[in-house]
């Protein structure tokens, strides 16, 4: 049976490593990549229709306070009412336009009562991270337009702490923050746009770009395909008639320069030596055509 060498230990691992990469590359993260791309595409078309379409009330883009997803995230959307400073919460160790931020988070009680989040924006540290001086939001009923986001998810669940006189949060999370204020908030949270009351350094949109995961998907496929051609050019060497791969005729040229004996290193020769050797060879050579030339005449 000519395949029989297939049940070697050493053919039998190598088949399961690239079985095991190959599924991982086709079944993991290939579409793990695909989903990403897919995630970034749905945001930009999410922001770009936001730019065309005017803001709504609340209400009719989230009713009865339903959670944000991915097709209502961005929208715009008008809230009226009032803040309520008494719950205002700092966002802990952000990143705003690449620079160290915290964000300002303030609870906002609507007209027919419910609170939502409202996130006033950036500011950026000082001393490290100490928070300075801003400004505090308007008093009494004011109408908002933000944008639409969805509870970003803190993976260790860490609860609001206190820092430098200030309430922190680690995530931007309805939930958390409700539970470290006692004030009921309605899920998600709201980024005000600029020149909106309230309003500090308003958080940058992100960039229209589908980024490199599309791209980085094909290549696990790729390389999930490279790796199954490889592991058949390795068996059709095996199983070509007469043919011996070059790989085991290197293993048997190692085995036999193993088994052969040392060959002694010759010696290596200084400069004068090497000159006199050269200055031997050439004496030696001159006598011998002496001796050539001279057998001739003798003969004669």
């Amino acid at each position: 049976m000519r395949l029989k060498f297939l049940l070697r230990p050493g053919w039998l691992g190598l088949i399961a490593l690239v079985a095991v990469f190959t599924t991982l590359c086709f079944t993991l993260l290939a579409p793990w990549q695909f989903s990403r791309s897919d995630e970034a595409q749905a945001r930009n078309n999410a922001i770009s229709e936001s730019f065309h379409t005017p803001p709504r009330p609340l209400g009719e883009v989230l009713p009865a306070g339903r959670a944000p997803d991915e097709r209502t995230e961005w929208a715009q959307v008008l809230l009226r009412g009032q803040y309520l400073p008494e719950g205002e919460t700092l966002g802990w160790q952000r990143t705003v336009l690449g620079e160290p931020a915290f964000e300002v988070l303030t609870p906002f009680r609507l007209t027919d009562g419910t609170t939502v989040l409202v996130n006033r924006g950036f500011i950026r540290p000082v001393n490290g991270t100490q928070a300075p001086a801003y400004d505090a939001p308007p008093s009494g009923e004011v109408t908002l337009t933000a944008r639409v986001r969805t509870d970003e998810n803190d993976s260790k669940q860490r609860p609001l702490f206190e820092h430098d006189g200030h309430r922190w949060a680690y995530a931007v999370n309805s939930g958390t923050i409700s539970q470290g204020t006692g004030i009921a908030l309605q899920p998600g949270y709201f980024a005000l746009n600029e020149g909106q009351p309230g309003v500090l350094g308003a958080l940058p949109l992100p960039r229209l770009e589908s980024g490199p995961y599309f791209s980085y998907a094909l290549q696990w496929i790729a390389f999930g395909i490279m790796a199954v051609i490889a592991i058949g050019y390795l068996i059709y060497s095996e199983l070509r008639p007469g043919a011996r791969p070059a790989w085991r005729d290197a293993e048997a040229g190692s085995e036999e320069g193993a088994k052969s004996e040392p060959q002694p290193r010759r010696k290596k020769m200084s400069v004068a030596e090497a000159i006199a050797e050269d200055e031997r060879r050439e004496r030696e050579e001159a006598e011998r055509r002496e001796a050539a030339d001279a057998e001739p005449s003798s003969k004669t």
